[in-house]
């Protein structure tokens, strides 16, 4: 026997045992608890999804059959599409709040020394760590005691003071890595500081820039504390579905909640390719 061929029945043996080798218990285990995380984490949204397409008008078992009107009668109901668009509006202008604070402010942390710095640090962070009644009850209080009336308005303050620290903590941590010869590059082709700001530091930091907005936009569409003690006579998706579900689960919430969390993961899978993209663009370079 040559020793090409011992070699190569070595090989077959090595391949066989690997083969015939018992499943890790520990692995077996991880496996195991994963799953049973992600079900703990998605039965009840499949539970959900499940039941707006049941005809039966009372959510229970079994299913009955399969329908659409549910989703009609949400689409075309007033109070209800009213509230889910006041919560877009309120979601979209806390996040312009929260951008056009915290970007300045984690730049400041990041660029600058001054006297209290650590302090501010910590303190910046407070807002988003105090739970949402502390907040909702401070922020009415302040109201009442400025003379404002209650409205979309003040809910848009509360929700823009709560979440810009996720902005800050996010854009300040991005900023950490950032390469500063790359602004100083800009500098010695002859760009204004307005214009390394715009078309060098901001491109290069947009993926904290997203991801810190989309966090934002999503608390504030589902917050409650702080919008029950700041709303006036407009409700958000939240309060309404809220005041709804007192007298009894409707399938139109079903239904409302199976579109938002479909526009969920579009909004995730954009933002996942968008990041893609943008990292595939650096390992390029």
């Amino acid at each position: 026997m040559t020793t090409t061929q011992m070699h190569g029945i070595a090989t077959t043996e090595k391949l066989g045992s690997r083969r015939r080798r018992p499943i890790d218990k520990g692995t077996s285990a991880l496996a195991v608890a994963a799953m049973s995380v992600l079900a703990f984490l998605y039965v009840p949204i499949a539970t959900l999804m499940v039941f707006s397409f049941n005809d039966n008008p009372v959510t229970r078992l079994p299913l009955t059959g399969f329908t659409l009107d549910w989703y009609h009668k949400a689409l075309t109901n007033p109070d209800l599409m009213t509230a889910l668009w006041n919560s877009v509006i309120v979601g979209l202008a806390a996040v312009a709040i929260c951008l056009a604070i915290g970007i300045p402010t984690a730049f400041a942390l990041d660029r600058y020394d001054f006297p209290g710095k650590t302090a501010f640090r910590r303190l910046v962070i407070l807002p988003i760590t105090l739970p949402g009644l502390i907040t909702g009850v401070s922020m009415l209080v302040f109201f009442r005691a400025a003379g404002v009336d209650l409205s979309l308005w003040t809910v848009i303050v509360g929700h823009g003071t709560a979440l810009t620290a996720i902005v800050v903590t996010n854009v300040f941590a991005r900023l950490q890595r950032f390469d500063r010869r790359i602004e100083e590059a800009s500098a010695d082709l002859g760009a204004k500081p307005w214009q390394t700001f715009l078309f060098v530091t901001l491109p290069n930091i947009k993926s904290a820039l997203i991801g810190s907005s989309l966090i934002a936009f999503t608390l504030s569409f589902d917050e409650i504390p702080v919008t029950f003690f700041l709303t006036g006579r407009d409700n958000t998706l939240p309060m309404y579905i809220w005041s709804v579900i007192r007298r009894g689960i409707t399938p139109e919430i079903n239904a409302i909640g199976t579109i938002i969390v479909a526009v969920s993961i579009v909004l995730i899978l954009v933002s996942v390719f968008m990041m893609y993209q943008e990292n595939q663009k650096g390992s390029t370079r």
